[in-house]
């Protein structure tokens, strides 16, 4: 399992600095491509403050200039938002930019609120029909001369300007919950991005029930990537768990604003609405947010993520973006990359040495695993 962070810039109060709220991110940003991690993740989104980043690719761009191998992925980029002529040559565009480092995130949308001003106020659920409409018509784009008739978009030959550094195109990954997404996802060869929210560990095992048959489904592609994400802080203490969560209760109550649209937002923020109104109140038990999301001391965080990598989660990501404190930022960075990250890397050459060990005794590993079953009777 490999690792990644999710980064926004954030202001939660007109008092909160943008230049801060930029410093931040970058030094954010070096750290994690100097400590190892495989990619950074950064989202669209429009007209709020708490998530300020209306164009993901310019932020891409930036970040590159300051970083050295760390892959920049748009995660994610919202469908009804875009034309297909205008998405594929500002993802070719960001992918020379960057070096050929795109990864290339796409989503239906999330907040009600931003429907509302950037969609003439459809449902959000209903975006899922315009990015199956989007994604094949950017991938023909990226090939060359391409017409399009459809539902929502309609236009005559036409090609992406420029191409794609990467060949035939950067990575797509498609984020979703749904059991029909991840069929349609992989169906089309794409990776899936998705994370259990703030519910129990079980909500995991679910999403991997959901990869596992839409990959076993469409044995005509090979095995996507299959990338998780949840609120991440890493902490030195044991007892040093509610200040995590209580940034995370009240984050989730400018969440639920913007998801239901409930509440108000002034001037770019939002109100974190009362806790009377919100939906799922359980999973705002602190000691329930302690133990579902990814909050914990080194050891406590390690033990967490066996149940990601039991379900097939090849990239796991911190989501670090939920108004902590800067310095609980840097400080989880820190420890993951200190504590977290050299377990997971040990035990990855433990099981390289092992396989080599038993392709040249001519044994495979599936059936040294089988063998060992067999031995011990689990």
């Amino acid at each position: 399992m490999k690792f990644a962070v999710s980064l926004s810039m954030e202001r939660f109060s007109p008092e909160d600095s943008m230049t801060d709220a930029r410093r931040q991110m970058l030094e954010l940003a070096r750290v994690a491509d100097e400590g190892g991690f495989e990619t950074l993740w950064t989202a669209e989104h429009h007209t709020i403050e708490c998530t300020i980043s209306p164009n993901p690719f310019t932020v891409l761009t930036w970040l590159a200039q300051h970083t050295e191998r760390i892959r920049l992925g748009t995660a994610t980029i919202v469908a009804p938002y875009w034309s297909p002529i205008r998405l594929a040559g500002e993802a070719a565009m960001c992918d020379h930019l960057t070096d050929g480092r795109l990864e290339f995130g796409i989503a239906r949308g999330a907040y009600q609120y931003e429907f509302d001003r950037m969609a003439g106020g459809m449902p959000q659920q209903e975006g899922v029909a315009y990015m199956k409409e989007l994604v094949p018509a950017v991938k023909e784009l990226w090939k060359g001369d391409y017409a399009h008739e459809g539902h929502y978009w309609k236009f005559p030959l036409a090609t992406s300007v420029p191409k794609p550094l990467q060949q035939p195109h950067p990575r797509i990954w498609v984020a979703t919950r749904d059991p029909g997404s991840f069929d349609w996802a992989v169906g089309i060869g794409a990776n899936i991005l998705s994370t259990p929210l703030s519910a129990p560990a079980s909500e995991v095992v679910v999403l991997g029930e959901k990869f596992r048959k839409a990959v076993a489904d469409h044995p005509e592609h090979p095995r996507p990537r299959f990338m998780m994400q949840r609120r991440t802080c890493v902490y030195d203490r044991p007892e040093d768990w509610e200040v995590a969560v209580r940034h995370s209760v009240d984050y989730g109550r400018y969440f639920e604003n913007l998801m239901q649209n409930i509440g108000t937002v002034k001037n770019g923020f939002p109100e974190g609405v009362p806790y009377e109104t919100v939906a799922n109140r359980g999973n705002y038990d602190p000691r329930a947010i302690r133990d579902n999301l990814m909050f914990g001391t080194p050891d406590e965080v390690i033990d967490k993520l066996q149940i990601y990598e039991e379900q097939g989660v090849d990239l796991y990501t911190l989501g670090l973006s939920f108004n902590l404190p800067f310095e609980l930022q840097m400080r989880t960075l820190r420890l993951f990359i200190d504590e977290v990250m050299p377990h997971f890397a040990a035990r990855e050459r433990q099981n390289s040495r092992t396989n080599l060990a038993l392709l040249n005794s001519g044994q495979t590993p599936s059936e040294h695993r089988t063998m060992s079953t067999a031995a011990t009777g689990i």
